[in-house]
């Protein structure tokens, strides 16, 4: 990898590991449906100018149906959510679970048919799964088993994204997808915001977290994952999946006191050598060619917060 590779890669992976801190941060004081119209508006707005060109958006009423899943899957339930749920995990947890989606993704390819599974992916998903389960089990005591357990649907419809976008939106350009995506989590979004904005002045803090969330963790991630990709690969990019919940725990536990004893430490190495197992390439078949999809979506679907694969993509 180059050094510009190198840059964005450790850019990218730092990125995305400190939305689950700002999240934390604003929901203390805004409701999860404000943040998320927030981010998915502001980050429209700050995307816009580089992404709106003539005929760039005119493809996608053909492919409303698949868009508008894409964004339900990707942006609309997931984040929601996750940003309840952050009302009563911490933020070091929230990024540990979330490091669960490439086992998610595993999953959906062989149920889809577009991946199949060895004896050592079987392994991964195992090991995964029992990581994902200990890291809830560790923290029950301090926070809520139900918003714990809501992270299933968050892994699941990041996963669920990245194949929608695959196999439904890959001929679209990619900033113009999540362009329509925000736009449209934004719109539906508005009401509920409304009528839950604060009625009180908010925070400093608060007011920067919500600044750096859409900004940062949006706007410029996009920007920087395109890079990224042009400079490695949409497979290779993911590999940031694995730096992502390392930043999410070390700012949970430096900035907020978040506790990580040894316990959570080997559900996280669980879940991570889980997910590593589950999307490792499938061997050369004996007749010598690799076995159809291998890695495809799976792999695809490593990204944290909205990821657009091969066009890849997060938030």
């Amino acid at each position: 990898m180059t050094r510009r590779g190198w840059a964005l890669f450790l850019a990218l992976g730092v990125i995305w590991g400190l939305p689950y801190l700002l999240i934390r941060v604003s929901v203390r004081e805004v409701s999860p449906a404000f943040l998320v119209f927030v981010r998915t508006a502001g980050g429209a707005l700050l995307l816009a100018p580089f992404t709106v060109r003539r005929g760039t958006l005119q493809p996608l009423l053909a492919h409303w149906k698949a868009l508008l899943a894409f964004t339900v899957a990707e942006v609309g339930i997931p984040w929601w959510l996750l940003f309840s749920a952050e009302k009563k995990v911490s933020s070091s947890l929230s990024g540990l679970l979330v490091a669960a989606v490439p086992i998610a993704g595993a999953v959906l390819a062989r149920a889809s048919g577009t991946d199949r599974l060895d004896g050592r992916r079987v392994a991964g998903l195992a090991l995964g799964l029992l990581g994902a389960g200990a890291l809830v089990g560790f923290d029950v005591g301090r926070s809520s088993l139900l918003a714990a357990s809501s992270f299933i649907v968050v892994v699941t419809g990041y996963a669920l994204g990245p194949w929608l976008l695959a196999r439904y939106l890959a001929a679209l350009p990619s900033r113009s997808v999540i362009l329509a995506s925000l736009v449209i989590a934004a719109i539906v979004y508005a009401p509920l915001a409304a009528i839950q904005r604060p009625r009180h002045p908010l925070s400093a803090t608060v007011v920067l977290s919500m600044a750096g969330l859409t900004a940062i963790c949006t706007s410029l991630a996009f920007t920087l994952l395109f890079a990224l990709v042009r400079e490695v690969g949409p497979m290779r990019a993911t590999v940031i999946t694995y730096l992502n919940p390392a930043v999410a725990v070390l700012l949970g536990v430096v900035v907020l006191g978040e506790s990580f004893g040894f316990a959570t430490g080997v559900g996280f190495m669980a879940v991570l050598g889980g997910s590593f197992l589950a999307t490792r390439p499938l061997r050369p078949s004996r007749a010598g060619s690799l076995a159809p999809g291998q890695a495809g979506l799976a792999a695809a679907a490593a990204a944290p917060s909205m990821v657009v694969q091969a066009p890849v993509e997060p938030v």
